[in-house]
């Protein structure tokens, strides 16, 4: 993408809300630079952002919305983990070796900025601050990403429908009642169980007092007791 001299408004980065911890660290020139090179799409619930096996040619951020992360198994499709905006996409494909590991799909309507490739290397090589926080967000990400396969793969399948009904409520949409983003086949798939037990497990939750549900909407009812049984697993 090429310099640009007038940038709508609603372009650029310095006014955006949705910006993340590494690009509020850039001075005025590269917040102009950034906001050069860039393009914001929608993308609607059930689309794909990134397909395993493509080349990977831009840096993608999701800055507004939920995904899914998920991989092609030697047998079946497995989802990695569900991660919300703001949030930079595929870094460790984008800038290992250029072929996407994985797919990416959005759960919700979402909005995505690509980004140059260019300029992105441009600003971690000129500025310490901005590539120092893209370093921590990929520390963190790792790290989470090992306690969760430590405590999903440890635990019972009780103990993980839980984590993940509070995860929902703590996390992704800071509410003790929200809309379930996925199908019960892709919970299943999410923590290693069958659609029939996450649906089970959710109605003993219900006939015990621990959430309410109607369709797809969830309200949790007894967090202290949904978060005792995910301690104990």
């Amino acid at each position: 993408m090429s310099h640009c001299k007038y940038i709508e408004m609603e372009n650029r980065c310095e006014l955006c809300v949705y910006r993340s911890d590494a690009a509020k660290t850039l001075d005025e020139k590269d917040q102009e630079l950034l906001s050069c090179n860039h393009l914001t799409v929608s993308f609607k619930k059930g689309d794909n952002v990134i397909k395993q096996g493509h080349y990977s040619s831009n840096v993608i951020y999701l800055r507004k919305g939920l995904a899914k992360i998920h991989t092609q198994g030697p047998y079946r499709e497995q989802i990695i983990k569900l991660v919300k905006a703001p949030h930079y996409l595929g870094l460790p494909t984008t800038f290992g070796d250029k072929i996407n590991q994985y797919s990416v799909s959005v759960v919700e309507d979402s909005e995505v900025c690509f980004i140059d490739m260019g300029t992105f290397q441009k600003l971690l090589g000129s500025n310490s601050r901005f590539s120092n926080e893209i370093i921590l967000r990929l520390c963190r990400d790792e790290l989470d990403s090992y306690r969760k396969c430590a405590n999903r793969t440890q635990k019972q399948t009780r103990g993980n429908m839980a984590d993940v009904l509070l995860e929902f409520a703590d996390y992704f949409y800071e509410s003790d009642v929200f809309d379930l983003p996925v199908s019960r086949d892709e919970i299943g798939n999410l923590i290693d169980t069958s659609r029939e037990s996450v649906s089970r497990i959710l109605t003993e939750f219900a006939n015990d007092g621990i959430i309410r549900i109607n369709g797809k909407k969830i309200e949790i009812l007894n967090k202290k007791l949904l978060s005792l049984i995910r301690e104990n697993g």
